[in-house]
């Protein structure tokens, strides 16, 4: 799998795809037509996701918003710059209901322009479907919006331009590539409010592009999270308080098996609340019919399992009430309350826990996160905590979260860049390594740099030298910051210039046993052997084996003195590659 996802993202790298052409009379009167202003940053990601398009590169941008921030505006004015092209859409959701929501919204904002736009789901029948694969195939559907339905294989697009991800976070790895494996130069935008932590990851280290969407809309008010035990007259004041506004109620309790008696038990918690039930088992039109009835306003309390998480956007409902939300993830309980206070009145989120049970450390800190995290636009600071309680994961591979401290990121960034090179038919540079056992004091001391993290980050410092000019940096900031530095200190740091001059030269291993030097050189070493000829002749008991190994007595046991003779002698031995005259 990782070969197959590292080919992709090589071959997208690599691809020449179709620039979409500059915006038109068109596309500035659908931007006009939006009844909102745009904040700052949906502009920015605006004119990043454009210049994305108009280039020939394929798009691979994360657009990474608050819920509620105005990501689906950014990802609509992209599907009508690719449809204005002539070029098809597809927008994949994680769920039926939120596919939904998506239908009903872009038919809203492309009602005045001549656009076709289709749905596929389980909300459509058989007959439906087939329907709407013709018309597909046959080019009659500019933007298509469907489940993971999207991703099997007897959907065929005319000249599919854009695809757009919601909530990538809740699809499989496998999912996600296989829709990029359809067009291997179509245009990818994710969008995603608390993105899994590889793919949040991914773009931190430069690996995917991300636009950040920070700015509130207007008017926008945090929500007051509360976490407590389960307590009815908790939940009846809760509930009461939001009917009294007029308002609307998500209840939460991700149990099939018993949402019924949940719900009767809320009927009879609040008696003149009109409650319904809605969850992933009920039939497709069921279900369809719950969400629109609650949508219109005909029902007060919906009690649901975690099928609400994604898409629903109802400005009246403003409380919603979480049973056992120890049991949910962190970018689970984000985005469910993030379905209330979408609009400017204060919204409410309950997080309920059983009277009785003792929290495990990280259930703790994901709710302590939740609760400490309620300000406006806290979705990065949550990612960037899932990024830490659940490791990044694998970049290339199928598991969405994992540390990576086994091996260390960066030996793991080295072996994907090596990776992708081969893969893209680039020679990698072959990685040399120099063994230096020379039985000296090259260590820090504690006197010196007395903070450890402090010696460790010195010690990766002088290990990373690759040029005479780092190494004075290092020093010259070893002297500033810490003063003279003792002789160990000096050792290592003519350590790491004999180590980097050794890797240069081709210098495999350099030991010291007593007072006997070898030096073992590959037989690519940059070496002149005339100069090392006159060496060995000049040197007493030295000599130059078959295997291409130097040998040769020291007298001094001075570590200041060993390393300076040998960095001398590797200088003036420096010359053609020594491999003809090892043959």
């Amino acid at each position: 799998m990782t070969e197959e996802l590292l080919k992709l993202y090589a071959e997208r790298k690599a691809a020449e795809g179709k620039a979409f052409s500059a915006d038109n009379e068109w596309m500035r009167e659908f931007e006009d037509a939006f009844e909102y202003n745009e904040t700052d940053d949906q502009n920015y990601a605006i004119a990043d996701v454009k210049r994305d398009m108009e280039s020939t590169l394929p798009m691979g941008r994360l657009l990474f918003g608050d819920v509620g921030y105005g990501k689906t505006e950014v990802a609509m004015r992209a599907a009508f710059k690719c449809v204005n092209d002539g070029r098809q859409v597809a927008v994949l959701a994680p769920t039926t209901v939120l596919a939904f929501q998506h239908f009903e919204t872009f038919k809203q904002r492309f009602a005045a322009f001549p656009v076709t736009i289709e749905m596929i789901s389980r909300f459509r029948s058989a007959k439906q479907q087939k329907e709407i694969l013709q018309k597909l195939e046959a080019g009659k559907i500019d933007i298509l919006i469907g489940t993971h339905r999207l991703l099997s294989k007897d959907i065929k697009f005319t000249d599919l331009g854009l695809l757009v991800v919601d909530e990538e976070q809740r699809f499989g790895v496998r999912h996600k590539e296989r829709i990029k494996q359809m067009r291997k130069q179509v245009d990818v935008l994710t969008m995603s409010a608390t993105p899994i932590p590889r793919t949040l990851h991914m773009s931190l280290v430069g690996l995917r592009d991300m636009s950040v969407i920070e700015t509130p809309p207007k008017d926008r008010i945090a929500i007051q999270t509360v976490v407590a035990n389960w307590d009815d007259k908790l939940i009846q004041s809760a509930i009461e308080q939001e009917l009294d506004r007029s308002g609307q109620v998500y209840f939460v309790h991700n149990r099939v098996d018993t949402i019924w008696e949940i719900a009767a038990k809320l009927q009879e918690l609040a008696p003149r609340a009109r409650v319904i039930v809605g969850h992933g088992q009920m039939g497709e039109g069921e279900l369809e019919k719950v969400m629109l009835k609650f949508m219109h306003h005909e029902a007060d309390i919906l009690v649901a399992t975690t099928i609400i998480e994604n898409g629903l956007d109802i400005p009246l409902c403003n409380t919603i009430l979480i049973n056992r939300a120890e049991r949910l993830g962190l970018s689970e309980l984000y985005q469910l309350r993030g379905r209330v206070g979408r609009s400017n009145r204060r919204a409410y989120a309950y997080l309920l826990l059983p009277a009785e049970i003792e929290l495990t450390p990280i259930a703790r800190r994901r709710l302590a996160a939740l609760k400490e995290f309620s300000d406006l636009g806290a979705g990065f600071k949550i990612a960037a905590l899932d990024l830490e309680l659940r490791g990044a994961g694998n970049l290339l591979g199928g598991e969405q979260s994992g540390h990576i401290e086994a091996i260390g990121f960066e030996l793991y960034t080295q072996m994907l860049d090596r990776a992708v090179r081969e893969m893209k038919g680039e020679v990698a540079a072959e990685q040399t390594a120099t063994q230096l056992n020379l039985g000296l004091n090259i260590r820090i001391p504690g006197d010196y740099i007395a903070e450890e993290n402090q010696r460790l980050r010195m010690y990766k410092r002088v290990a990373g030298v690759e040029t005479d000019a780092q190494l004075a940096d290092v020093k010259a900031e070893l002297e500033d910051r810490y003063g003279a530095m003792p002789p160990a200190v000096v050792n290592l740091i003519s350590f790491a210039g004999l180590k980097f001059l050794a890797v240069r030269i081709g210098a495999m291993v350099i030991e010291r046993k007593r007072e006997q030097i070898s030096i073992k050189f590959r037989p690519d070493a940059v070496i002149d052997p005339e100069k090392l000829a006159r060496f060995v002749s000049s040197q007493r008991g030295a000599q130059f084996t078959p295997d291409g190994t130097l040998k040769f007595t020291l007298k001094t046991m001075v570590a200041a003195e060993v390393l300076a003779q040998v960095q001398k002698l590797l200088e003036s031995l420096a010359g053609v590659p020594a491999s003809a005259m090892v043959s």
